[in-house]
């Protein structure tokens, strides 16, 4: 039986890393998982790798994580190359005809993009792939803004971002920051044709609750979107059974640490010991087929060789967009991957 001891780290790097040592020293854990904030997680991932104890990471999405070369540090979340080349896929896609209920839109009244990403690990990482796909994809970033994801203020930051007139806003927030970042939108009536937020604070269920039909139109990338149980039996089964616990559906970030979990049985199974040199071997060889993840993946994976080693290299992501269905409610529907989407596209962005 596994046993989970929490520990809360309240997104500092400084005190996750010292709750990590607390866990192996004083708890005596066999290993470790963790810990959402890719700083914090980088953080916890050194300690982790100085005790040569196995961390197992669910969520964090900064591509640095699995570039350190440990080898105590396996990742079963698709980080965000992955997920921000499927923006500009979802992009090109959209010139081309592709999204569902949306005609061809030409390039040109989607070529100017805007992007404001809070200022840690994981954002700086966003904001570097977005300037980086943006050339790759023939896009252009007119504005690119780092803030402090804990502001209580980003009137300056959206001014700047709408004085470009962006076709296209993109962001990295986390929880408070992209809810005062879509009132302040709102406020200001910026008017971008499309918006999207890579996750995170765009995702979890505050997001809606808190702001109501100001999400309508609004898109985000995710890895579960509830309607995945309809082509998934695993997934309405433990997404009957988390909403009955919780009042709330999976979102992105529950399910990934649901099939985090998963990860840690197969590998403590597979490893028939808790050595650390057993867990680590098993960890390296594990394969977990997708039909067993909650999450629409191929699998998990570890990669051991390369410039990506631990990273699951059968992960993939979703695009989907907040919609008022009949009754009232918002949802997310699927958009991208075109072949699985659940609804039209609302397009353009609807204004606030």
């Amino acid at each position: 039986k596994i046993t989970l001891i929490f520990k809360d780290h309240e997104g500092n790097p400084t005190l996750g890393a010292d709750l990590a040592k607390k866990l192996i020293l004083d708890d005596k854990v066999h290993g470790l998982m963790g810990a959402y904030h890719s700083a914090v997680t980088k953080a916890v991932s050194v300690v982790a790798e100085q005790y040569g104890v196995p961390l197992i990471n669910d969520s964090s999405t900064s591509p640095e994580l699995t570039k350190q070369g440990y080898k105590w540090f396996w990742r079963t979340t698709p980080h965000d190359v992955y997920f921000t080349k499927d923006l500009f896929e979802f992009l090109k896609g959209l010139t081309e005809g592709k999204v569902k209920g949306v005609p061809a839109v030409p390039k040109k009244e989607i070529m100017n993009l805007a992007s404001a990403c809070e200022k840690t690990e994981w954002g700086a990482a966003v904001s570097e792939l977005i300037e980086k796909f943006g050339k790759d994809y023939g896009f252009e970033v007119k504005k690119s803004i780092l803030y402090a994801a804990k502001a209580t203020d980003l009137s300056s930051e959206v001014r700047s971002l709408t004085a470009v007139k962006p076709d296209a806003m993109l962001f990295a927030s986390y929880t408070s920051d992209a809810i005062l970042m879509m009132k302040t939108l709102k406020d200001q009536k910026a008017a971008p044709k499309l918006l999207w937020g890579q996750n995170a604070g765009f995702e979890v269920p505050e997001f809606v609750t808190t702001l109501g039909d100001t999400t309508v139109g609004s898109l985000t990338r995710t890895v579960f979107i509830p309607k995945i149980a309809q082509v998934k039996p695993v997934a309405a089964k433990v997404n009957a059974m988390y909403k009955a616990k919780t009042g709330n559906d999976l979102s992105g970030a529950s399910a990934r640490s649901f099939t985090g979990l998963q990860a840690w049985v197969h590998v403590l199974e597979k490893a028939g010991s808790l050595k650390p040199a057993d867990i680590q071997k098993a960890a390296n060889a594990i394969e977990i087929p997708g039909d067993e993840l909650v999450v629409p993946w191929q699998g998990i994976k570890f990669a051991t060789t390369g410039d990506d080693i631990g990273q699951n290299t059968l992960g993939m992501g979703l695009i989907g967009q907040y919609q008022k269905g009949a009754d009232g409610k918002i949802d997310l529907e699927i958009v991208y991957p075109f072949n699985v989407a659940t609804a039209n596209m609302i397009y353009p962005f609807p204004k606030f």
